[in-house]
């Protein structure tokens, strides 16, 4: 019988992400007031300054059965995005990734990865109910060993965007829009 613990392995460790960012980054609350958005934004800029990283070897496997590897998203665009139902910027930022696939499906794929331990039903549903038109995928027994090959995640949401030749051209914490994706890809 596997035991579970009230609190997802994978939320403490993006917590305990957070929490040493917090102690971090306080020394310099005493010169100068930090937000969230000014950690987020400085978060972004050290993210944006690593273009050697290439897109990893993955394989994983959406709610509709379909596989998605580096290998098929080769030649597009490919915009993966960390994100969970209980996150309010995840679930703000969703009709902006609906929206800028539904405009460019020909040159970008997106793959929403679901990083909670959730139903397969509730997450149809709640996509349903977004309108979601890009592929997501699970965080279970097929895809759980995936989700760590791009990186670490230290919060919600995070996007990677990478060109049609497999090289990282953007990492983004927080909120992404519209005019991010289209200032990253067009």
């Amino acid at each position: 019988m596997k035991k579970t613990s009230i609190i997802p392995p994978y939320f403490i460790k993006i917590l305990s992400r957070l929490v040493i960012l917090t102690i971090v980054t306080t020394p310099f609350s005493y010169s100068q007031a930090l937000s969230l958005t000014g950690i987020v934004d400085s978060v972004n800029s050290i993210w944006s300054e690593d273009k050697t990283i290439k897109v990893p070897n993955f394989m994983v496997v959406d709610i509709n059965g379909k596989s998605h590897t580096d290998k098929s998203t080769k030649g597009k665009y490919l915009v993966v995005n960390f994100w969970a139902t209980w996150c309010p910027p995840c679930l703000k930022e969703i009709p902006a990734l609906v929206d800028f696939y539904e405009k460019n499906q020909d040159s970008v794929e997106i793959i929403g990865l679901d990083y909670e331990q959730a139903n397969k039903s509730k997450i149809v549903s709640f996509t349903e109910s977004f309108m979601v038109n890009y592929p997501i995928v699970l965080f279970n027994d097929i895809n759980e060993s995936q989700f760590s090959v791009f990186g670490e995640i230290i919060g919600m949401p995070t996007t990677y965007i990478y060109d049609p030749e497999g090289k990282l051209i953007k990492s983004h914490l927080g909120e992404i829009d519209t005019a991010t994706l289209e200032q990253s890809i067009l």
